[in-house]
């Protein structure tokens, strides 16, 4: 779920993209880059960790220019490594492209393969660069000719940037599975994966990039094409569920909203005698909100939690994970102490987090602990770009909601169904992805290809 974000004409570009980027460091925090151009050369800098501790002031004097790009990686395989850190830059027959993606690229094995027999050198171990391989090795006359191409060879799910040394584009794959949104701010577009980036830096939204649409920014302005088929939208309802900042709008819907409405449904589903409602922070709290509303119970903040610690499910290493929630959560001891306490979470993928936090609220006081999710169970792993690569780390793929409950220790669990959840959205529910609770995925594709899904680090 990695963060991309680009402006093309201004003359703080690179700072502004560093601002995106900070704007969208949670959707990934393992590494960030940012590439540049003065209209004659592409200019880079990568680094691991977070975005403000890989770009200083001497940076921006390096990164020439008023055009840029920039990326936040989030990867579900593989190593953390410097050569995997996004944009992809390359050197080609036709001059430098730049390259920044999100989404997860179900073929590129074969791909990879294919373009390795033709003799096709790759520098790392992501999906993306297959992208731009297909680009270099194309026999058409120009860039967006290539990029149609290669992208009509891609199965799975991208938004994409691009930087050449004259112009920007944007990519929407045909399912709209990944978010971005055009904005403008001085009289110069700007691309984000979510809204509230361009809040940070003053932009102004104009409308979401449509699902199978390229846009292409130049001195003549912005020219959109919609070269693919038309196929059914597959919007990814995690995006609501957990990724998207509650203050950004995604698919054209408040992300804030959907998550108190998926609380209040959550409520209505399953209710519990209790004293209190309180959240996991962050992502958790809206949904909490809207359960508290639908339930009558009070809300309150039973557990704190440290800002300066990163988002737990995003984090590649089981081990860190675990001990990122020791330091991620404390619990108010006298909001809960003797309480009956709601505790809401937007999800349970793997439940080791989730049993740590029933344990920290009873260790608290807590005379009960009800479990409430704000989604359905994760059944079924994702491959367009969510961290559920196997099925085995899938809690609710090996057990029942019971058993889970006893895993967890709570006194009670209860999941929120699928039709609740598809309730809490306005646009029409068969807008939606939601084969990882229910299996049914967009985008058929071969066991051999599920397989070959190891091979590649994806963002």
């Amino acid at each position: 779920m990695c963060g991309i974000f680009g402006i093309y004409n201004h003359p703080e570009a690179a700072s502004l993209v560093y601002l995106g980027l900070h704007g969208l460091q949670h959707r990934g925090q393992e590494g960030s880059g940012i590439v540049s151009t003065d209209g004659s050369k592409l200019y880079s800098k990568k680094g691991m960790g977070l975005v403000s501790e890989i770009f200083k002031d001497d940076n921006f004097s390096r990164l020439k220019g008023n055009s840029a790009i920039g990326h936040n990686r989030y990867s579900t395989y593989g190593e953390s490594i410097i050569e995997n850190v996004q944009p992809v830059v390359v050197n080609f027959a036709m001059g430098s492209l730049a390259l920044a993606h999100n989404g997860n690229l179900v073929n590129a094995s074969f791909l990879r393969s294919e373009l390795e027999a033709y003799g096709s050198i790759f520098q790392s171990t992501i999906d993306s660069e297959v992208i731009v391989h297909l680009i270099a090795i194309s026999k058409e006359r120009t860039i967006m000719d290539r990029l149609i191409e290669a992208l009509k060879k891609l199965k799975g799910a991208y938004s994409l940037l691009i930087l050449t040394e004259k112009e920007m584009i944007g990519v929407r794959d045909a399912y709209g599975f990944r978010p971005l949104s055009l904005g403008e701010i001085d009289g110069s577009y700007v691309l984000s994966s979510e809204t509230s980036a361009f809040e940070l830096i003053g932009a102004r939204f104009i409308r979401d990039i449509a699902p199978g649409e390229v846009v292409v920014i130049n001195e003549n302005g912005l020219t959109s094409y919609m070269p693919f088929d038309k196929t059914s939208e597959a919007f990814c309802i995690f995006e609501h569920i957990y990724f998207a900042r509650p203050d950004s709008y995604i698919f054209g819907e408040s992300v804030n909203i959907i998550r108190k409405k998926m609380g209040v449904e959550l409520a209505k589903e399953s209710s519990v005698d209790a004293d209190i409602v309180i959240p996991v922070p962050d992502s958790g709290t809206p949904a909490a909100m809207g359960f508290a509303e639908g339930s009558g119970i009070p809300f309150d903040n039973g557990l704190i939690r440290s800002h300066y610690v990163g988002r737990t499910f995003i984090v590649p290493k089981q081990s860190t994970r675990n001990f990122g929630v020791r330091l991620k959560l404390n619990p108010v001891k006298e909001v809960l102490k003797g309480k009956r306490v709601v505790v809401v979470d937007d999800s349970i993928v793997r439940g080791t987090t989730s049993k740590k936090i029933v344990t920290m609220i009873r260790e608290a006081g807590a005379s009960e602990v009800h479990m409430r999710i704000a989604s359905p169970p994760v059944k079924y792993s994702c491959f367009y770009g969510i961290d559920t690569p196997t099925r085995r780390e899938l809690i609710a793929s090996r057990m029942n909601v019971e058993d889970i409950g006893k895993q967890l220790t709570s006194d009670t669990l209860a999941y929120l169904s699928i039709e609740g959840m598809l309730k809490a959205v306005s646009n029409p529910p068969e807008k939606y992805c939601v084969a990882c609770f229910n299996g049914e995925y967009p985008i058929p594709f071969s066991d051999d290809e599920i397989n070959q899904l190891g091979l590649f680090d994806v963002k």
